[in-house]
């Protein structure tokens, strides 16, 4: 199919519905639906960007890794040309590296860089998702759109309980207590901060933006500390 029948099925979506496109996993929909349409403003942004980029994935990005894994990292949102391009999180810009390449570090994956779903890459006893599945314009979710989301990360943890939580970032941190029912004012968000929620650990992080890591807010060795304590952890 030639790069304008591509637009014209995106334009045309009574005929030609969207299909997502190949995804490393298929989940429970009460975990995540690939077709969930209920934040309108993401729903619209995404029909905006199947016209735009018709190569891109374009969808809810659903998590990555095995589903009785101890170790679930919670991130903010796909990234436009990152995650909502290849339909892995953390993959396909710049935020994935010092993530990935850490997982592999500590054992948590066989490669030390994800490219795409299909490379072969894999966690080990770790999942990566996200507080909000769609890309939202500008990489700011509204509050509203956070809390509608926060019901597929509900569901991932009660459905496949991990033992560690990491938290990518404050809204990360944020949508994990909102998830557990727990007093945001209870557990403060801070770099390399460890609280006990009482089903698992948690354990926070500056988010792996390029921002934080090319100011130095977010530093290699800040990072592997992270890993290194849940690493640990773990094996207690």
């Amino acid at each position: 199919m030639s790069k304008s029948q591509n637009n014209l099925a995106f334009t045309d979506a009574a005929q030609h519905p969207w299909q997502p496109l190949q995804m490393d996993q298929h989940w429970p929909a009460r975990v995540f639906d690939v077709h969930c349409t209920a934040c309108p403003r993401l729903h619209a942004f995404h029909e905006q960007n199947r016209q735009k980029f018709p190569d891109h994935f374009n969808g809810p990005v659903p998590p990555f890794g095995p589903e009785n894994a101890e170790l679930l990292i919670v991130g903010l949102a796909p990234g436009l040309h990152g995650a909502n391009r290849t339909g892995r999180p953390f993959t396909g810009d710049y935020c994935g590296d010092l993530l990935y390449s850490t997982l592999h570090k500590y054992g948590f994956a066989t490669k030390p860089v994800s490219t795409a779903v299909g490379d072969g890459m894999a966690l080990v006893n770790a999942r990566v998702s996200n507080a909000v599945k769609c890309v939202p314009p500008e990489n700011k979710p509204t509050p509203a759109e956070i809390k509608t989301c926060n019901q597929f990360i509900s569901h991932e943890f009660k459905v496949h309980p991990p033992k560690a939580v990491l938290a990518l970032g404050l809204v990360g941190h944020q949508a994990v207590l909102k998830a557990m029912d727990q007093k945001q004012s209870a557990f403060k968000f801070g770099h390399a901060a460890e609280h006990d929620l009482g089903a698992f650990r948690l354990f926070d992080s500056y988010h792996v933006s390029r921002y934080n890591t090319q100011t130095g807010r977010l530093t290699v060795p800040m990072f592997e500390a992270v890993l290194k304590a849940i690493s640990h952890y773990l094996k207690v």
